[in-house]
């Protein structure tokens, strides 16, 4: 049986019961229009496309999906299960009927798509009952999938990648649980790796988290984080970016930074301005290649109504 540990359930409830981030009255609607479910995934453009194109400089491809199976942690209760099934071979039985005597073999997944790298989609995260441009939960949230705001609808999200190396700036090879950053540290991490964050760019942050963390300590890795704040959130989201994204399950802190509501970075960047989230993140060997900018490549499965997907996107550079 896979294993599912909890996360800090104490800082985060102690957070979220601070009332730090009342309850929505009111709604920030899209500012591409009334009818609008894409969000930030306006902003793929050929233009764009082409741009982005031109930072293959060496020809190099990076997953950034990690592989994960039965034991990987997850925000509980997540989990995972496959099974590999050689349907009508019981016993040793080829399949004649193929012209041959054939045998193969299929298999059989039962799991949540929130598992491992993952696709946050403008569904995910709301307040007061609302998700992104002011949609209603009784509305989209049907029990079958998501009527609205489904990440099948999400193009191909291609665009500028961008790395910054939250570790190494603040002088260590990885980040501890709860240590956050914000406005003032992106830029000045920013200024000092010279990384420009633009319009439409994917931004994705390295904290050494994952690495350092996730096969050594599984339980620690998923019981906590280091991330991204709420100023933070904030400050990426007036750069109109089209996604963010860290080496972390959360890509916030747990605990939240002092004041910050638990994940209220979500509400922000999801439900307020439309821009996707991308967890679990394979930064490292960008890092390590002194990778700062690349051709960000993305797509995702299109299962219909889905909240969230496993993914694996690509950096080309």
């Amino acid at each position: 049986m896979r294993k599912i540990f909890k996360i800090g359930v104490i800082a985060i409830g102690a957070a979220m019961l601070a009332g730090v981030a009342a309850a929505a009255t009111d709604c920030t609607p899209s500012k591409w229009g009334k009818n609008d479910t894409l969000g930030s995934a306006n902003l793929v453009s050929a233009q764009n496309t082409l741009k982005a194109a031109a930072l293959i400089k060496q020809g190099k491809s990076q997953p950034l999906g990690i592989v994960i199976d039965a034991d990987t942690p997850a925000f509980a209760p997540r989990g995972l299960s496959l099974q590999v099934v050689q349907p009508n071979q019981q016993g040793g039985k080829k399949l004649s009927q193929f012209g041959y005597p054939a045998n193969y073999n299929d298999d059989v997944l039962q799991t949540w798509v929130g598992i491992g790298s993952q696709i946050d989609g403008l569904g995910h995260l709301g307040e007061g009952g609302l998700y992104y441009n002011c949609l209603d939960e009784k509305e989209i949230s049907a029990i079958t999938g998501l009527t609205k705001l489904g990440v099948h609808d999400i193009p191909p999200l291609v665009g500028r990648g961008v790395v910054i190396d939250m570790a190494s700036h603040m002088g260590k090879k990885m980040l501890k649980a709860g240590e956050h950053f914000g406005e003032a540290d992106i830029k000045a991490a920013a200024k000092a790796q010279g990384v420009t964050i633009g319009k439409g760019d994917i931004v994705l942050f390295h904290t050494g988290w994952t690495e350092g963390t996730l096969e050594s300590d599984p339980k620690a890795w998923v019981s906590g984080e280091p991330g991204l704040n709420v100023s933070g959130s904030r400050y990426l989201a007036s750069l109109d970016v089209m996604a963010v994204g860290a080496d972390t399950w959360g890509v916030e802190p747990v605990p939240p930074a002092p004041g910050d509501g638990a994940f209220y970075g979500h509400v922000v960047l999801l439900q307020e301005n439309g821009i996707y989230l991308l967890e679990t993140m394979n930064t490292g060997p960008l890092v390590r290649d002194g990778v700062k900018e690349f051709m960000f490549v993305l797509g995702q499965a299109r299962i219909r109504g889905t909240v969230q997907m496993i993914i694996n996107p690509v950096a080309l550079y």
